[in-house]
């Protein structure tokens, strides 16, 4: 998940509801198992290839060697799996699904009155039927599931064979990470946060007022809010719930490869910008952008606050100095040593992909552009308008 647009402050609830939106899902009578879709190469791009031809309404990234692709339009379209090599290995039955984690994939089956959750494997076989009102991925050997509507209904945590293992009782819970997992109780007005095991035991109590940020636990620390809304500030717990980075951000996210972006307001000075810190809270990229992303494979996609009206992308190392000036009107985070830009407008744009010296090496041709994964990337071409296909490295 990107980091995101100053100014921000979004509570964990918000980011989680926004990845996970239940969608109105409708029945679908077809098999698991499907045919192949075109995999013949199609077009060549300056380093890339188009290794899976562009068919589909949408595509994602792959994960665990599948991709979740859609036949169809929004509102009647449905979504399958492809393999690496381009075969429909599950074909498009769902009005919506998640990526495979852990060997599982989350489905939606039903009318919009029975909108309901389950999990299929590999094969396509629902081997977790559809009954939950929402529900998470597998991490950690568990996905977090909720029963009952948004307002009244309970969170709680399911193994591969679909026993609840935790029995619902939060009123939000987050995925298992480093063999925590961040859960709130009570209302709205009165919600706190802590953190249980595996074993549904709290081992940090609850109570922080927001547990936002990233929500987990990643390289053993997690952003916590501490104090009230209203003046309270970010800093880090350890696994064990002791604050070891002292409350200072107005927004703080994740460690990713050992630094975190964190979000400076000082009133008195009339600034607000994004900085980073290591891993001891020290400041070791000063507050200096207006919008930040966290560091991958090295580098970190910024926008310099030096004129946060006209956007323009770059990337920064880890020691704060601009190795890619700011140049593009959007980008990803790198992955698999490319990141596609965005160059032009967005209406007469094209997005390539770029090295780690900045270096177009994929030059820009494409409607849109996702990052690489397992070596391929899915891109929409104009050439058939619309339709999403995967090049390759």
């Amino acid at each position: 998940m990107d980091i995101h647009q100053f100014p921000v402050a979004i509570s964990l609830l918000t980011v989680l509801a926004a990845g996970t939106s239940v969608t109105a899902c409708k029945p679908s009578s077809q098999s698991n198992v499907g045919t192949r879709a075109t995999a013949a190469p199609a077009v060549a791009s300056t380093t890339g290839t188009m290794v899976i031809t562009p068919q589909f309404d949408d595509a994602d990234a792959f994960s665990e060697g599948l991709a979740k692709v859609r036949i169809g339009d929004d509102d009647t379209g449905r979504y399958g799996f492809i393999d690496m090599q381009g075969r429909m290995v599950i074909n498009p039955q769902f009005d919506d699904a998640e990526s495979f984690s852990e060997g599982l994939a989350k489905v939606c089956i039903g009318d919009p009155s029975t909108v309901k959750w389950g999990y299929i494997d590999k094969q396509g076989k629902m081997v977790i039927s559809a009954q939950f009102d929402e529900a998470f991925g597998f991490t950690d050997g568990l996905a977090a599931v909720r029963i009952g509507d948004r307002k009244t209904g309970k969170w709680g945590y399911i193994d591969r064979t679909g026993t609840f293992v935790i029995s619902p009782q939060f009123s939000f819970a987050a995925p298992f990470s480093e063999g925590l997992a961040a859960v709130r109780i009570g209302g709205d007005e009165t919600s706190k946060w802590g953190y249980i095991n595996r074993a549904g035991r709290f081992v940090i109590n609850p109570q922080w007022v927001g547990a936002t940020g990233g929500y987990d636990f990643r390289e053993g620390l997690a952003p916590v809010h501490i104090g009230d809304d209203r003046t309270g500030k970010y800093g880090s717990i350890d696994q064990m719930g002791t604050v070891v980075i002292s409350p200072q951000a107005a927004y703080a996210y994740r460690f990713n490869e050992g630094l975190a972006a964190v979000y400076i307001r000082d009133r008195t000075a009339r600034k607000e910008a994004y900085g980073f810190i290591d891993r001891e809270g020290r400041m070791v990229i000063d507050p200096q952008f207006c919008e930040a992303w966290e560091f991958s494979d090295g580098l970190a996609k910024v926008h310099h606050i030096r004129d946060c009206t006209t956007v323009k992308y770059g990337f920064i190392n880890k020691q704060g100095k601009m190795v890619i000036s700011p140049q593009f009107d959007d980008a990803r985070s790198f992955t698999d040593g490319l990141a596609a830009v965005h160059i032009s407008d967005s209406t007469t744009g094209r997005w390539g992909y770029i090295d780690k010296q900045g270096k177009m090496v994929i030059s820009p041709q494409f409607d849109e552009a996702r990052e690489f994964s397992d070596g391929l990337a899915a891109v929409q071409i104009d050439l058939q308008p619309g339709k999403w296909g995967y090049i390759s490295r």
